[in-house]
């Protein structure tokens, strides 16, 4: 079974590292081990008492009663600890699928949660999320697409690269009709924890025993460096992901595992100033966009720090990303990682100052695209 190279991947690894203004990524300002070991207060002595031996495979007991209790049912028997969420969804995914099995995926998505499921086989519908009433979702479609032969749905929400989530009706509506069907849920919670005018939803294992949900530090917490993550489920579903975790991985560091345990004990802090930052830069992003509504739109984000947006007659946004990271070194990503080539996924996770100034770059460069036009326009009239 060999994949395809990412289309996403390839691009942050063309532009991401010698950007000097990063409008493309799709998680908070990241933090340094020093303001880890300040907020967590982790002392040297700590740090040299640590056994550079095996974990358990499924994550040491006081690692996963922390994450059972933070984010998801209390019981630490639910919880698996791997290495970023990427893990967990590549484990979920090979583990409990099998070619020929029908799955339903939320469109558009993170490129895992489509091409895994595509490589093993699957028979895959989307549910088509509806860019002309800004990304919203049809609860009457996704009950459409739900057959007794549907073996998985696959969500994310708040939503890559949308920045859409669901009220809280929806997602209880979601429950009720996946478990009419009795298929699992795969729940992508990357950007749970960063919501703007409602709570974060709540772990689909509480209310539905098929759920399977992963989790993070990359996107909402500044942590990607770390490569932490998890999944929950029932302990049925985690020891199906044994077989395959015992040929891979088998375990995570000890000293990882350390980190994760002291993060999430002061999480909040953490989290606090993160949600704090982003709330800020979504005011910035949205009044630099009000300034510009001829030319882009967009659908403001429920949550995350990334949004799809567009800019008026385009068509194809790789050659404009592509010159900008080139020549303007501004990161942005094309919508064609995502299969939607007119759209762009612009984040706003990154300091202020450094938001603004690439809001200046990409101001700069589209005022000179129109102008452009405009003057290209003038010049085709004057002379027809």
């Amino acid at each position: 079974m060999k994949y395809e190279r990412a289309l996403l991947e390839d691009w942050m690894r063309d532009f991401y590292y010698d950007a000097d203004f990063d409008l493309g990524s799709s998680g908070v300002e990241c933090i340094t081990f020093g303001d880890l070991r300040k907020t967590a207060n982790i002392s040297l002595n700590e740090l040299d008492q640590i056994v550079l031996k095996d974990s358990d495979s499924f994550g040491g007991e006081s690692l996963r009663e922390v994450i059972a209790k933070r984010w998801g049912d209390n019981n630490p028997e639910h919880v698996m600890v791997t290495h970023g969420s990427s893990e967990a969804t590549y484990l979920i995914l090979n583990s409990l699928l099998d070619a020929g099995d029908e799955v339903v995926v939320l469109n558009p998505s993170y490129h895992p949660l489509v091409s895994i499921p595509e490589k093993i086989g699957c028979d895959i519908s989307f549910w088509n999320m509806d860019s002309d009433s800004g990304f919203s979702v049809g609860m009457e479609e996704l009950r459409e697409l739900m057959t007794d032969k549907t073996k998985m749905l696959v969500l994310n929400f708040p939503h890559n690269p949308t920045g859409v989530t669901i009220t809280l009706k929806q997602y209880h509506e979601i429950l009720s009709i996946v478990s009419e069907v009795d298929a699992y849920l795969l729940w992508d919670g990357a950007f749970a924890d960063i919501v703007y005018d409602t709570d974060p939803l709540p772990n689909p294992l509480i209310y539905y025993k098929k759920s399977i949900s992963t989790g993070t530090f990359s996107k909402s917490f500044g942590m990607p460096g770390l490569r932490f993550g998890w999944c929950t489920a029932s302990r049925e579903v985690l020891e199906k992901l044994v077989p395959l975790r015992d040929r891979l991985t088998l375990h995570l560091s000890p000293l990882t595992e350390f980190l994760a345990e002291k993060a999430i004990l002061c999480i909040d802090e953490i989290l606090k100033n993160k949600r704090l930052q982003a709330k800020e830069n979504l005011k910035v992003l949205e009044a630099w966009i009000s300034l510009h509504s001829e030319t882009i739109t967009w659908a403001k984000p429920a949550g995350g720090v990334a949004v799809f947006i567009k800019f008026k007659g385009i068509t194809d946004t790789e050659s404009l990303c592509k010159d900008l990271g080139e020549r303007w070194k501004t990161l942005l990503v094309p919508g064609k990682c995502f299969g939607y080539p007119e759209y762009v996924r612009l984040g706003f996770g990154d300091n202020q100052a450094k938001l603004i100034g690439g809001l200046k770059v990409l101001e700069e460069y589209i005022q000179k695209i129109y102008l452009t036009e405009e003057e290209d326009h003038t010049h085709n009239s004057i002379h027809e």
